[in-house]
């Protein structure tokens, strides 16, 4: 779970950065930074750089992450890393592009959100890790995570958390409107949300229209795929298909009926909303339950935690909202450490389990969903239930196939400025989806990409 949620699936980046074309390779070099030696590091090339005197740079905004960064150190004391926090969202992507850009001050180690890896691979500025070792690991994240930071054979990225979507709900409101169990199916929940609002007033939950990370989890979850990227110049954009578009009328049927909500999250009123029963639940990620029961501590014992509804009963689908990864940067004057400080911080047993139980990430590595130290722990805030356990279940849920455009800066500032806007009026969510398809088309085709071509 993720306590910090503005910090990576809620801080997404709204800088117009505009993309140019810098298509390099991504090959790997057993010494030094920037090298484009292809040869596979071997092991006396890693024993050598990690017994080197060596300083690396990490850029990372996850709190208290110096206690895992000290795990790694105590095992390669001959390496000292300086963790810097230099802004979350836009601010930490813009100013890695401005290092890179300079030629100076770039770090060696970035947090990287899965979806803005395509956009520093169109510019060639991360390091492909597999020839570090990075491919062997795939078998110990989950399927669907691994997928978000590989292309191909090349590896971008060594996983750190995630946000699996499901459902967090007030089970006495919920129980007031004579509803006992949280819905299985949308049309359950759409039925359930009449109820709710005829007989308590409350909304059933809030579909922000600030917030374009939860609306892509909801359609990840229904099998649309909006984006599509082949690595050059080939993007496909299809945020308005039929799909899409019965995902819209779905929610717009029950905005305009009151049911649900449109504000804007992660506001004071919106926090004074979950607290005060304003909404009746809440759609998020798995970060999501340990940031409700901050937000609304008065309120503990009165919410459960279910899977998302399904489109058709049995069924057992999710999306996802949020996570990240790290990354090296092909900058870096010490890869091999680099890459074995990213490897170590979100692989090692006990720093996956101290990211997951003292730092509340939501987990990608199979070993610690697995875990009983993870799983097994009951929540108070929801009566004693384990929600680690129903997260970790969803995770396996999760659609595989699912990828970002190169120019996910834009994408996000686009929906506001589209879809969010259609959503704050309650207005026609159709035409807000045609707007943002156009947006995104002629943007990619500004920046000389081939968009559905």
């Amino acid at each position: 779970m993720r306590k910090n949620a503005p910090r990576t699936a809620v801080a997404l980046g709204t800088g117009l950065l505009a993309v140019t074309l810098v298509l390099s390779g991504c090959t790997a070099s057993s010494g030094g930074g920037g090298g484009s030696a292809t040869k596979t590091v071997s092991q006396a090339d890693i024993d050598k750089a990690m017994s080197t005197p060596t300083t690396l740079n990490f850029w990372t905004w996850v709190p208290d992450i110096k206690n895992e960064v000290a795990l790694f150190e105590k095992k390669y004391p001959d390496i000292k890393v300086n963790v810097e926090n230099v802004g979350q969202g836009a601010p930490h992507y813009q100013k890695i592009r401005t290092a890179v850009k300079a030629g100076k001050g770039a770090p060696d180690v970035v947090q990287m959100e899965y979806q803005y890896i395509s956009s520093f691979n169109v510019t060639g500025n991360l390091l492909d890790l597999a020839p570090y070792g990075a491919s062997k690991l795939s078998d110990e994240y989950t399927p669907w995570v691994w997928n978000q930071v590989k292309r191909g054979d090349a590896v971008y990225g060594i996983p750190q958390d995630a946000g699996p979507m499901g459902n967090l709900y007030r089970k006495d409101i919920l129980a007031k409107a004579g509803v006992t169990k949280a819905p299985e199916t949308w049309d359950e929940y759409a039925a359930d949300a009449k109820l709710v609002k005829e007989k308590t007033g409350s909304y059933m939950s809030d579909l922000a229209s600030s917030q374009a990370g939860q609306m892509l989890g909801l359609l990840w979850q229904a099998g649309v795929k909006p984006f599509g990227y082949d690595g050059d110049k080939g993007v496909t954009v299809d945020v308005n298909g039929a799909k899409a578009k019965e995902v819209a009328a779905y929610w717009q049927k029950l905005i305009q009926a009151g049911y649900v909500s449109t504000d804007p999250d992660f506001t004071d009123s919106w926090y004074q909303g979950l607290a005060s029963g304003k909404y009746a639940g809440w759609l998020t990620a798995a970060w999501g339950p340990v940031f409700l029961q901050g937000t609304a501590a008065k309120t503990s014992g009165k919410w459960e935690a279910a899977p998302l509804p399904q489109y058709e009963a049995g069924q057992s689908v999710s999306g996802n909202w949020g996570g990240s990864s790290d990354a090296v940067l092909k900058t870096s004057k010490n890869p091999i450490a680099a890459y074995e400080l990213a490897k170590f911080i979100n692989n090692d047993a006990e720093s996956t389990l101290d990211f997951a139980n003292k730092q509340f990430l939501f987990p990608t590595s199979t070993k610690t969903l697995e875990s009983t130290e993870f799983t097994d722990q009951k929540a108070p805030f929801y009566g004693g239930q384990q929600v680690n356990k129903l997260f970790a279940g969803i995770s396996g849920t999760v659609d595989t196939k699912f990828e970002w455009l190169p120019y996910m800066d834009y994408a996000y500032s686009s929906y506001n400025e589209t879809m969010g806007k259609a959503l704050a009026a309650k207005g026609d969510l159709s035409a807000g989806l045609d707007a943002w398809q156009k947006s995104l088309v002629d943007y990619g085709t500004q920046q000389g990409f081939s968009v559905n071509k």
